[in-house]
């Protein structure tokens, strides 16, 4: 009875059985959970193997790499050893196994699981690096290094069918090779040099460090020895004979292209086989006064010294083909013999190539090994010769006994390969510079350091120049310093400071007057081992100084312009026991690359420290 009293909206719903379209429903539901489920349970399957692939992957590329590295490190000891001094495997079966290594490295990091994984922000950097490190290693020992291997592993004959002629031949049949080679080296550098940094996987970035490290020294190698193929068989006679003017520099007093242009030869070279046939001391050319014309610029910047009338001041430019034509033109006035180009070397060359070759001897047989001829020629010399005839006959005894040695190692076929590392290592340090008359030649050779060329195009540059104003032989003693400092772009460029200290040391007393001599004019009072220099700063195109100061107080400065770069003059004394520190500030057209580095080869190297270049917004 109480249920009929309730109303209609009391009375509860009768449950309906369900009808077939929500059975539809839920079972789609259902089977869309379901599938959904599944769906993630395969991804995160597929993840996980994807993760347990590169992991073992990763293990295995790792080992294929080291195996790279030892390799690669048996092959560079088997290539710099004496030849039959190196027991094992050739360098050309060791060069396959390091890239049969690399390219499973490659192959082992190539791949969807690979890739994908690289494509995650952030935590990808490593995979992509490790991806880029192989694909790296497999270019290397694939594109790049075997041209060079196959040069430098040729058998030794000692009959002399491999000597510098056969050699040549090699090299100019290799230079296409070369090229291709030195184009992949240079598109590996790039790609080495993009991958990311990882600092939270430590190993990944050191094994990139180290890859960008090598990099940055193989590919302008191969780049000079694309140059070398090239230019060399013709520079060195194998297209019909070549003569060359080959002076000596004397770093003891600073010239702009290294040291005073002291004793000369003139070198032949003929199928690879070279002899000298003159040799003379700079007081047979002191007088002589070709026509040269270096341009208005040139003019500018150096006329007031004479350089194309005056023998010693015919280098004080850093820029060696300056000095190149002014030394044929020289010659050709004096001889009325055309020559076909122009050498540098200093003793600090000499010592290196004696170190590949052995020791020669002087006239009086007196040895000239590596340890003596720095100090022979620029040193206990000016002790042992008070009488400057006997003293410039002495040293041209030196370059005869020195010419001597290399040409006869250049015809030694086991000595060939170590003198060539020797030449090589000297071009890098800019104490071997060369200037070819043929056009073709000087212009492949102009971008490299065995041209001693400044650059001409714009771009960040940096490098402290010297010459010696006070006549004396007291850069024997000198130091430099070169600190280079780039700042925050403003609207007037980028702020640049470049430190620069000269420290002089010289000893006060017990040098001969020869080496502590003065020229001054007008003289002045100075004591003996005080230094005088013309201290050059060379900065980029378009520099502007803002100011200079020499050990804090503010100095004026003479600005030029040489080859386009902005160049600050200070004349400086500099005592016995001293330093000079010399602070350039300048606003520069940005550029977010670090400066080139004009060195200037003297008896002590300079010491010089790029700071890196903060990134500045277009």
């Amino acid at each position: 009875m109480y249920a009929c009293l309730m109303t209609e909206r009391q009375v509860p719903p009768v449950p309906e059985p369900p009808g077939p379209a929500q059975g539809v429903l839920r079972l789609r539901a259902y089977l869309r959970r379901r599938s959904v489920r599944n769906a993630l349970l395969v991804s995160a399957a597929l993840c996980l193997a994807g993760v347990a692939w590169i992991g073992v992957t990763g293990l295995l590329a790792r080992s294929e790499l080291l195996n790279v590295q030892r390799e690669l490190s048996t092959l560079k000891q088997s290539v710099t050893s004496p030849a039959g001094n190196t027991p094992g495997a050739s360098p050309e079966e060791t060069m396959r196994k390091a890239a049969a290594h690399a390219a499973r490295a490659h192959q082992l990091t190539t791949g969807p699981a690979w890739f994908m994984a690289s494509q995650v922000p952030y935590l990808g950097r490593p995979v992509s690096t490790v991806r880029g490190i192989s694909e790296a290693a497999d270019r290397l020992t694939g594109d790049v290094l075997p041209p060079m291997v196959e040069l430098v592993a040729r058998p030794i004959d000692d009959a002399g069918h491999q000597g510098l002629g056969a050699l040549l031949s090699e090299l100019r049949g290799k230079a296409p090779a070369f090229d291709r080679a030195a184009r992949a080296a240079a598109d590996t550098r790039r790609l080495a040099d993009g991958l990311p940094r990882s600092p939270w996987v430590p190993g990944v970035d050191r094994a990139r460090t180290r890859l960008v490290t090598q990099l940055r020294r193989t590919a302008p190698a191969m780049a000079d020895m694309a140059v070398a193929g090239r230019v060399l068989p013709s520079m060195l006679g194998a297209d019909g004979l070549r003569r060359y003017i080959v002076v000596f520099q004397n770093t003891a007093e600073a010239r702009g292209t290294g040291g005073l242009p002291g004793a000369f030869a003139v070198l032949t070279a003929d199928q690879g086989k070279l002899s000298f046939e003159t040799f003379g001391t700079d007081t047979m050319l002191a007088h002589v006064r070709p026509t040269v014309d270096l341009g208005a610029e040139y003019r500018a910047q150096y006329g007031r010294m004479d350089p194309t009338g005056t023998w010693a001041n015919s280098n004080v430019s850093p820029h060696f083909p300056y000095a190149a034509r002014i030394w044929t033109a020289v010659w050709r006035k004096h001889s009325g013999q055309r020559v076909d180009g122009a050498a540098a070397v200093d003793p600090s060359a000499l010592a290196r190539l004696l170190r590949a070759t052995g020791p020669g001897r002087l006239p009086d047989g007196t040895p000239l090994t590596a340890d003596n001829v720095l100090d022979l020629t620029e040193r206990t010399g000016y002790a042992r010769f008070t009488d400057s005839r006997e003293r410039k006959e002495f040293l041209l005894g030196v370059a005869r006994a020195a010419a001597t040695t290399f040409t006869g190692a250049l015809s030694t076929p086991r000595q060939l390969p170590e003198l060539l590392r020797a030449a090589y290592d000297i071009t890098q340090e800019g104490r071997l510079k060369v200037w070819s008359a043929e056009r073709r030649e000087q212009g492949l050779l102009q971008q490299h350091p065995l041209a001693g060329a400044m650059p001409a195009r714009p771009g960040p540059l940096a490098g402290v120049v010297v010459n010696n104003a006070a006549g004396g032989k007291l850069d024997y003693y000198l130091e430099r310093k070169l600190h280079w400092i780039p700042g925050q772009c403003t609207r007037r460029g980028r702020m640049v400071t470049a430190r620069v200290t000269v420290a002089n040391q010289a000893p006060a007393s017990g040098l001969p007057p020869y080496v502590t001599q003065r020229v001054d004019k007008p003289p002045y009072a100075t004591r003996p081992g005080d230094n005088r220099l013309l201290l050059s700063y060379y900065a980029s195109a378009g520099a502007q100084l803002n100011d200079v100061s020499m050990d804090g107080r503010q100095v004026s400065v003479a600005g030029t312009v040489e080859r386009g770069h902005a160049v600050y003059t200070l004349d400086v004394e500099l005592p016995a026991g001293s330093s000079r520190t010399l602070t350039f500030h300048l606003y520069e057209p940005v550029s977010n690359r670090a400066p080139v580095l004009l060195d200037q080869a003297l008896v002590t190297p300079t010491r010089a420290r790029l700071e890196a270049v903060p990134v500045c917004d277009d």
